[in-house]
């Protein structure tokens, strides 16, 4: 039997995990500024914290929506557990995240010393998590990973179009 495949794909390779660094980047940069802030005290770091977090929320909310419609069109995707693991992890992410900007942004670097640090702290963790659920999918249920058959195939049709 062959492998569950992604159903939102880009010439074979699925969109998902072409997406899921972007946000991940993001999330953990806020983490990173956010220390450099209670380090540091410098205020530069606070202005660019809610860019980081708009961009990570903007990009999780693509990298979901590929997710999304990989679970809809995989029924052996959405027997798995992990999937389910994974996705949950990955909202609460984003909603932690969506909270956080929204502090920011009307609280301004204030609402970085106790509460963001903490906020971002929480969703690096859950973002360890996830990715390792995701990583079971990928590495132990083998999903969207090209089937032997499949990867000859494609490797056959490239050297004949060439």
């Amino acid at each position: 039997m062959s492998n569950p495949q992604s159903t939102v794909r880009i010439a074979g390779h699925p969109i998902h995990p072409m997406l899921i660094p972007f946000p991940i980047a993001f999330f953990v940069g806020t983490f990173a500024c956010d220390v450099a802030y209670w380090i540091t005290g410098n205020a530069n770091w606070a202005i660019v914290t809610p860019w980081l977090l708009g961009a990570g929320i903007i990009m999780g909310a693509l990298a979901a929506l590929a997710g999304l419609t990989d679970v809809i069109g995989e029924p052996r995707i959405r027997a798995l557990n992990d999937a389910w693991l994974h996705a949950g992890g990955m909202v609460t992410v984003i909603l932690i995240e969506i909270y956080n900007w929204y502090a920011r942004y009307t609280e301004g670097a204030a609402a970085i010393l106790p509460k963001g640090i903490i906020l971002s702290l929480v969703a690096v963790c859950i973002l360890l998590f996830a990715g390792w659920m995701g990583w079971n999918m990928v590495y132990r249920h083998r999903v969207g990973i090209a089937d032997e058959a499949v990867a000859v195939q494609s490797s056959a049709t490239q050297r004949r179009a060439a």
